[in-house]
């Protein structure tokens, strides 16, 4: 039977022990948390379209690790138990005022600050498309299963931008970038 609840015991246990990880990254940064030999990955679904769960899992799965995927609304419950050591975010583009990343960084980002986890930024797969905000069926529908009725209006940017102040450059990263350029 499968696990469905943890006591406070248990999740004491897996205190600042989850990497979270938000966003479509690049083959690489699969990679470099390969070599940390990092375990316990908490990878968010990243709605609407899911695509950096797809991504994220199957890379991880191709390095023997196994994911745990989580709703991106789940972060906070992580943050707040303690249970993250590290995050990352992929981002599009970056420069010394910040990095344009995938929507749902900033929350990770405040939160992170918040409960004083060190959060990275890592590239991320080019978007393959340019649009800025979802389409309306990608938020009112699933699967084709209306979720809201035809009348409801949908606001959602798919893009934001995190302040660079959030961000850590550590050594892990930076000799990992030195050694994939030559």
């Amino acid at each position: 039977m499968r696990k469905t609840s943890y006591t406070r015991q248990e999740l004491k246990s897996l205190q600042q022990s989850m990497i979270l990880v938000q966003g479509v990254f690049e083959e690489s940064f699969f990679d470099m948390i390969a070599q940390r030999d990092a375990q316990k990955i908490c990878v968010m679904e990243g709605r609407p379209g899911l695509e950096a769960s797809k991504v994220a899992c199957k890379e991880l799965l191709k390095r023997d690790i196994t994911p745990t995927v989580i709703a991106d609304n789940m972060a906070g419950f992580l943050f707040y138990n303690g249970l993250v050591k590290e995050a990352w975010l992929a981002f599009e583009v970056t420069e010394k005022r910040g990095a344009m990343c995938h929507i749902g960084a900033s929350i990770v980002a405040l939160l992170a600050k918040e409960h004083q986890v060190p959060l990275f930024c890592y590239q991320g797969k080019p978007s393959p498309s340019a649009d800025k905000v979802a389409a309306k069926e990608a938020m009112t529908c699933f699967r084709g299963v209306p979720l809201a009725p035809k009348e409801t209006e949908v606001y959602a940017p798919l893009w934001e931008w995190v302040p660079g102040k959030c961000f850590i450059i550590d050594e892990t990263y930076q000799e990992f970038q030195a050694e994939s350029k030559t």
